[in-house]
Order: C-alpha cells, then sequence, then structure tokens
C-alpha cells in the first residue's frame, strides 16, 4: 500500500409478482376509464387519474387502479399519502402523454409524483412519453426564457415501492427520482432519452435506504443512475447504460453540511459509448460527506471514455471552486473483474483531493484496453492495491 502522486502508467433476493387483472380480485378495484379518462388523448385526463387515486387512497382495503391501453394526456399529478388503504397497486397498460407545451408544466418541478406513499407499487407494459425533444430544443438555443423542466416519476419521503415493466420516454428532467424514501424495488424498466438531452439521468437515488435495481436498460443524454447524499444500501445489477454519462456517484460536496453515500454494490452491468462508466465525483471544495463500502463487480465496458474514475476536483464552469480542495472523503472502494474498451488512452483515473486522499481502493482482474493497445493509468492523491491481473498497469 502506498500514497502515489500524480503519475501516469502505461445480495439481495428480490422476486416481483407481475399482478394481471384476474389476479386482484380480492381488491377494490378502480379503473380510470370509470371517472373520464380519456383514452384517446384528446382531452385532459388529469382530473380522473386525481379522483381515481383518491378513490383508492381513501379505502380501507387494498386497492387496484388500472389504466387500460391507450394515450392519456394529463398534465402535473401530484399524489399525497397518508392513505387508508394499505396497499395500492397501479397497472398501467396504456400511455400517459404530456402535454406537447412544455410550458403548461413549467410551474411543477414534477410531472407525475407521489408523496409520503407506502406500499404503492406501479406495475405494467405501458410507458411515461415526457414530450421532452421541444424543451432540449429550447435549451439547446440558449434561451433564457426556458424552464428547467419536470421531472417524470418522483417518490419523495416514502416506503415499500415498486416499479415494475414500465417504459419512460425523452424525460424533461430526471426520468425516475427517489427522494428520502426506504425499501424501493426497480425493475425491467426501459428509459429512453436522445444522447444530446440534457439532465435527463435516468434514475437519480438520494436520501433513500434499502433501494434495488434490477435487469433495467437505460439510455439518456445523462447519468445513467446518479448516486446523491444519503444513499445507504444500493443495489444494482444487471443494468445496460448507453448512450449517456455512466453510473456516478454525485456530484457530491454541493453543500458544506452533507451526508455521506454508503454501502452501495454495483454488479453485471454493460456499458456502450457511454461518457463514464463507474465514476464518483465530487466538487472540489469543503464538505462534510463521504463515500465508503462500494463494490463495482463484473462490468462489461464497450467504447467508454472513462471505464473507471474517480474525480475529485469536479469544477464545471470554473464557478465557486476554484482554488478549493474537496471535503469528501473517499475510502473502501473495490473493483472487480472489470473488462472492455476505452475510447481514450487514460483507462483508470483516479484524480483525487490533497487534503483528503482516496484511501482502500483496491483492483482485481480488470482488463481494459484502448484500440486494441495497452491503455493507460492515473492516479493522484490515492492509496490502494492491486490483486491479480490489472490491465492497464495500475499507478496504485
Amino acid at each position: 500500500m502506498k500514497l502515489s502522486g500524480c503519475n501516469f502508467h502505461g445480495v439481495i433476493v428480490i422476486v416481483f409478482v407481475m399482478l394481471s387483472i384476474s389476479s386482484t380480485s380480492a381488491m377494490t378495484n378502480f379503473n380510470v376509464l370509470n371517472f373520464g379518462a380519456n383514452p384517446i388523448g384528446r382531452t385532459d385526463s388529469t382530473d380522473s387519474f386525481l379522483k381515481a387515486w383518491n378513490a383508492a387512497c381513501s379505502t380501507a382495503d387494498s386497492t387496484f387502479i388500472y389504466v387500460p391501453k391507450g394515450r392519456y394526456l394529463v398534465g402535473s399529478l401530484a399524489f399525497k399519502g397518508q392513505c387508508k388503504s394499505p396497499q395500492i397497486i397501479i397497472r398501467i397498460d396504456g400511455t400517459i402523454v404530456a402535454p406537447s407545451d412544455y410550458g403548461v408544466l413549467r410551474k411543477w418541478e414534477n410531472w407525475v409524483s407521489f408523496e409520503r406513499v407506502s406500499g404503492v407499487s406501479i406495475i405494467g407494459q405501458g410507458a411515461f412519453d415526457a414530450k421532452g425533444p421541444s424543451l432540449w430544443a429550447c435549451k439547446a438555443s440558449s434561451s433564457n426564457s426556458c424552464p428547467l423542466g419536470t421531472t417524470t416519476l418522483r417518490f419523495t419521503n416514502s416506503n415499500n415501492i415498486t416499479i415494475n415493466g414500465l417504459t419512460s420516454l425523452n424525460s424533461q428532467m430526471f426520468h425516475i427520482a427517489i427522494n428520502g424514501c426506504q425499501n424501493v424495488q426497480i425493475q425491467g424498466v426501459k428509459i429512453i432519452a436522445a444522447s444530446d438531452s440534457p439532465n435527463t439521468d435516468g434514475i437519480h437515488v438520494q436520501l433513500s435506504t434499502n433501494v434495488e435495481i434490477f435487469n433495467s436498460s437505460i439510455k439518456t443524454g445523462d447519468d445513467c443512475i446518479s448516486i446523491g447524499p444519503g444513499t445507504k444500501n444500493l443495489w444494482i445489477e444487471q443494468v445496460t447504460c448507453g448512450p449517456g454519462h455512466g453510473i456516478s456517484i454525485g456530484s457530491l460536496a454541493k453543500d458544506l453540511e452533507e451526508e455521506g453515500v454508503q454501502n452501495v454494490t454495483v454488479k453485471k452491468t454493460i456499458f456502450s459509448g457511454t461518457q463514464n462508466g463507474l465514476r464518483i465525483k465530487s466538487w472540489a471544495r469543503p464538505s462534510s460527506g463521504f463515500v465508503q463500502g462500494v463494490r463495482f463487480i463484473d462490468s462489461v465496458m464497450r467504447n467508454v471514455q472513462n471505464p473507471i474514475v474517480i474525480d475529485q476536483n469536479y469544477c464545471p464552469h470554473s464557478e465557486n471552486c476554484p482554488g478549493q480542495v474537496s471535503g469528501i472523503k473517499i475510502k473502501d472502494i473495490r473493483y472487480e473483474n472489470i473488462r472492455g474498451t476505452s475510447s481514450t488512452p487514460i483507462a483508470i483515473k483516479f484524480d483525487c483531493s490533497p487534503k483528503n486522499p482516496c484511501t482502500e481502493i483496491s483492483l482485481r482482474n480488470v482488463n481494459l484496453t484502448y484500440l486494441d493497445k495497452d491503455a493507460q493509468s492515473f492516479c493522484c492523491n490515492v492509496v490502494g492495491k492491486v490483486f491479480d491481473l490489472v490491465r492497464p498497469n495500475s499507478c496504485l
């Protein structure tokens, strides 16, 4: 083990049950069509969806809300908790469509949101179509009149949540956000947005405990999965990413007082043409935050710009951070069985804080090449060990 300078050298088991309509006979059923929803998508169905939710929420029995095939035009949907029903299953077989004019949603942070709910499952083969391209075009024009956009689906301060089998298309901002939640299971989702779509993170997790993401495909213009402060016990497995920015812990150190990230496992992932593969990043400024107990296992890189990267000198546009160093403490990070190709010469980059060096970093069975040649590694302020075969030659 050593502290390097800046050098170059060449389980959690989950069972998801897809409930059919017939298997919910013991539950109280609510069909959005019975509340006036229009499946042709020509008239606004927002009130119909809210009425169906309120009916289910106020029922003492377990309840089932059904959205049949069709296209349903809705504005902002805010589903509030404190429900009498111990379990609410929402099966979506149709497509929920946002207004074509992105300005309609500009005063809302979220398009479809759940707050303080418990025992809610969203399942089915349906989709959310957020109509993001027109807003992306506005942002690309550098117009100051563009709104930030809305997150497609957000759960806040909620428990025992399941999301299974849905598709999220063209979100204005984040596709799925999990904030302040416990016991969340996400499986079999498809997330699709253009490679140049701004801030369209696939799944964002923060301030949440016991979150599991399995068997999903994420294609976006930003992070495939972004992991924010206060995330604890996160398991990610069998996820494919690309295009996009890869799986990122951070950005961290946005605030001086910030909760840490701990006990994260990322396993059996594939990255294709992404900007990054497995990334940890923090702003170069003081913070009480930390990252520890992270396991990156069995990842395949296909033409990835930065397959393995820790960046503690993140300072976009050189604003609010020049001359400072990151206070984030990063330790106990393991990379095992990582293989594939880098699209840049540096396949492994550990650019850590001079004040808080990265410690207990380990590499085992890593094989990354660049254009069928040996790649390079870069290390700055990092302590670690190498086990078995590691290519490129590690500078640890």
